[in-house]
């Protein structure tokens, strides 16, 4: 497990400080700090087909971009490229442990854990992300220039590439093995590997207002809601035709406004929307469904696990009522099992002596039955 050295500053002190506001270096942010994933495994899993993987390099002064998968780097020598792996915690358990010294941020804005090895020069070029995110340094060193925030013209540098032009450094290091260099949206940042290394950034994503009535809409479509039509029945005669009166205007602002007033509708879409997957999952449903009795004893001897990148939510307000949401979709329970059910969410393993009051809980028992069917956790010896 990693743990989180904030250089003397409190989780609340560095959120009051720097979340969202500027850029700042943490060094050796994790002590003894040791690559969860080897080069070799790094390259293993890019060949998959389910992981999103690319490769940046710079030859001849010209930016280039692959998708994988990829079954061999040899054609790119060995300076000037980086393998770049999204979403790796859900590929890897022990790469997805890098998170959970983060989780004094709410699990909803995670993005995902995405990582990198660079060979000496290599790196994606300056660009601007549009989350906060918590650069890790593995094995090696890199070269980090992180500028201002404010008006950067952004360039395509390749048809897979959106670079920022030239920009000066707020912050200019050197990165060595533990040490995190903190940057929050809008910063333009580049990294290049001095020697041979790994990265790995945590990234925390808020949605944007597009994003969620974008959203929002498809709930709405998907479950048939929002149909009733625009009524008006003590309409009076009006002079103007072509004018949108006021009151007009309130009416057909109202109409929408009564979907977002409906806390049962939207909080609906909020759960399933906040819950969905965002890359592929590594599912393993079992080959064999589990039979209750089986589950309820193995409660007692086995920790579970969450599936890595499973989003698992509930509401503050709903979740006594017997409401969580898992990968998308509601899910209604007896109210009696929340205080378990919010172990599930809470916590990637729950230990057998946490579920111990609930062993015996047919309900809770059939719950975990279906979750385990699915491959959405599984049974761990830790």
């Amino acid at each position: 497990m990693y743990s989180l050295d904030l250089n003397q500053m409190s989780q609340n002190e560095f959120l009051t400080q720097y979340w969202q506001k500027k850029p700042v270096v943490i060094r050796q942010g994790f002590k003894d700090f040791v690559d969860p994933i080897s080069m070799d495994e790094f390259a293993g899993i890019a060949m998959e087909e389910a992981v999103q993987s690319r490769l940046v390099s710079k030859q001849d002064g010209e930016w280039q971009a692959e998708f994988g998968p990829f079954e061999s780097y040899d054609h790119l020598g060995e300076q000037d490229w980086s393998l770049v792996i999204q979403a790796l915690d859900n590929f890897s358990e022990e790469a997805a442990e890098l998170i959970e010294p983060f989780r004094f941020l709410p699990h909803w804005r995670l993005d995902d854990l995405m990582a990198s090895f660079a060979t000496k020069g290599g790196g994606v070029g300056p660009h601007i992300d549009n989350y906060d995110v918590f650069i890790c340094q593995g094995t090696g060193k890199r070269h980090w220039r992180v500028g201002d925030r404010g008006e950067h013209t952004e360039v395509i540098a390749h048809e897979a590439l959106l670079h920022v032009e030239p920009f000066e450094a707020l912050i200019d290091v050197e990165l060595e093995t533990g040490d995190i260099l903190y940057i929050p949206p809008g910063f333009p940042h580049e990294g290049i590997a001095l020697e041979p290394s790994m990265s790995f950034s945590v990234g925390f994503r808020a949605n944007s207002a597009i994003s969620l009535l974008s959203g929002f809409a498809d709930h709405l479509i998907d479950n048939d809601l929002g149909t009733q039509l625009l009524e008006d029945p003590n309409r009076q005669a009006i002079k103007n035709s072509g004018e949108i009166t006021a009151q007009d205007y309130a009416s057909i602002k109202q109409q929408l406004q009564n979907l977002l007033d409906d806390d049962k509708v939207f909080s609906h879409f909020v759960g399933n929307f906040l819950t969905s997957a965002k890359h592929e999952l590594d599912l393993m449903p079992s080959d064999e469904p589990f039979a209750p009795e089986e589950v309820s004893e193995l409660l007692g001897i086995h920790a579970i696990k969450r599936l890595g990148g499973l989003r698992a939510f509930y509401l503050e307000e709903s979740i006594d009522n017997g409401v969580c949401y898992i990968n998308g979709e509601q899910v209604n329970f007896a109210a009696e099992l929340a205080p378990a059910i919010k172990l599930l969410c809470n916590q990637v393993v729950v230990m057998p002596d946490e579920l111990a009051p609930w062993r015996e809980n047919k309900a809770f028992v059939s719950l975990m039955v279906d979750l385990l069917d699915q491959g959405f956790w599984f049974w761990t010896e830790s």
